[in-house]
């Protein structure tokens, strides 16, 4: 599956920074991860920590999926406010689940000072509606995330006005989130696990896969083989390829960005991540050099073609969303990008083992919360893989 599209920011920004070997040989190892992207990387992060030898592989350059596209906002909230998903699943799951999110956070911080990636900054995250009637609906977000534990303020339309120059009627001010780079960062794991014996190969496409109950063995385009005691699958949406189920309704979302404004010290107040209410959302951040990147107005998938044919008027589109909400703020657009997404029924992600293919663990972190999913998943898969048991593999579970 082709997954994005246009000229995603951070591969232009950064281009190819490191280079990997493909595959040529028939290898064994203890565990096989599949997946080159920021889940794939996290999962080796967490089993070669553990002393766990481990081998991955991805079909694409290291970085070209998913990742590469991604905005890279890492925050608490899941794509469904926490309130309604209380009503959806359960307080105590719901909760548990925005907190997991919110801990996954400060362990990203201390992964990255460990390996010294640089290219993290601490930011608010505030929740926005520029409708009136949504009054009630941010009041009880509000009550639900406050109850939950999260430290954050519930703004009303001159606060608004005066602190962040916007025009909106309620906004949710959180004290948690951060701002990253998915595709360097990825990158850098990979770095730091090779040195401690991680093998990564690129370009290198698993075709088949023989589930055994003592072993698996993988192959590839080349006719080379894995032999491996466990897999652990880190796709994303390409799962479809591995597994039957349906879990994921596949979208487009839509992102631009601005040309730097180094010129400006700050477009607007702490360089606060937004997001708002509307539909379709918006959400917008800051780059390091003042560019803004706009991102949102997404589309159900129904093919690549449709998805290309949608990028240049949903960039002109978001520029219009922005313009509405920061009339004052000049916005020269420079690149423009789509990509693939997959949301669940419930908004959470698919962790842990899939009956039909023995001896696997997945770790698909769907939803605008994929790289948070993507560390609670390296967590529990790993401890897993260590015959461990982990209170919050059930959560995730494909039998839930």
């Amino acid at each position: 599956m082709k997954l994005t599209h246009g000229s995603p920011f951070w591969l232009i920004n950064d281009g190819l920074p490191y280079h990997y070997k493909k595959l040529t040989q028939n290898i064994t190892t203890d565990v096989a991860i599949i997946g080159g992207g920021i889940s794939g990387a996290l999962a080796a992060y967490y089993l070669t920590k553990a002393g766990v030898p481990c081998v991955l592989v991805d079909a694409r350059t290291i970085g070209l999926g998913s990742t590469c596209a991604s905005t890279s906002l890492l925050q608490y909230e899941l794509d469904t406010p926490l309130h309604q998903l209380i009503e959806q699943i359960g307080e105590e799951k719901a909760t548990r689940a925005y907190q997991l999110c919110g801990t996954a956070i400060y362990k990203l911080q201390q992964l990255m000072k460990e390996i010294g990636y640089k290219e993290y900054e601490a930011r608010k995250s505030l929740f926005f509606s520029a409708n009136k009637s949504e009054k009630q609906f941010m009041e009880k977000e509000f009550a639900a995330r406050r109850k939950a534990g999260f430290q954050l303020s519930l703004l009303d339309e001159p606060a608004l006005k005066k602190e962040f120059g916007l025009k909106a009627k309620y906004a949710l001010l959180s004290e948690l989130g951060a701002n990253i780079n998915a595709y360097t960062l990825t990158h850098h794991i990979f770095q730091h696990c090779i040195k401690k014996g991680l093998q990564v190969y690129d370009r290198t496409c698993i075709t088949n896969i023989s589930y055994g109950h003592a072993q698996t063995i993988l192959k590839t385009t080349e006719g080379c083989t894995i032999q491996a005691r466990y897999i652990i699958n880190a796709t994303g949406f390409e799962v479809v390829n591995f597994i039957p189920k349906r879990i994921v309704d596949f979208y487009c979302t839509y992102a631009i960005i601005s040309e730097h404004q180094a010129e400006h010290e700050c477009l607007w107040k702490d360089r606060v991540m937004m997001w708002n209410t509307d539909d379709p959302y918006l959400y917008m951040r800051l780059t390091k050099d003042n560019r803004i990147l706009i991102g949102g107005r997404d589309e159900r998938f129904s093919n690549s073609v449709t998805r290309e044919l949608y990028l240049e008027k949903k960039a002109v589109l978001l520029e219009k969303d922005f313009k509405k909400i920061y009339p004052q703020i000049s916005f020269k657009r420079e690149f423009e990008w789509c990509g693939t997404f997959g949301k669940t029924k419930d908004a959470l992600p698919y962790i842990g083992a899939y009956a039909k293919t023995p001896n696997t663990y997945y770790a698909l972190g769907f939803g605008g919360n994929g790289i948070t999913f993507s560390l609670i998943a390296a967590e529990i898969t790993t401890a897993l893989i260590l015959g461990q048991k982990h209170e919050d593999a059930v959560l995730f579970s494909f039998e839930r």
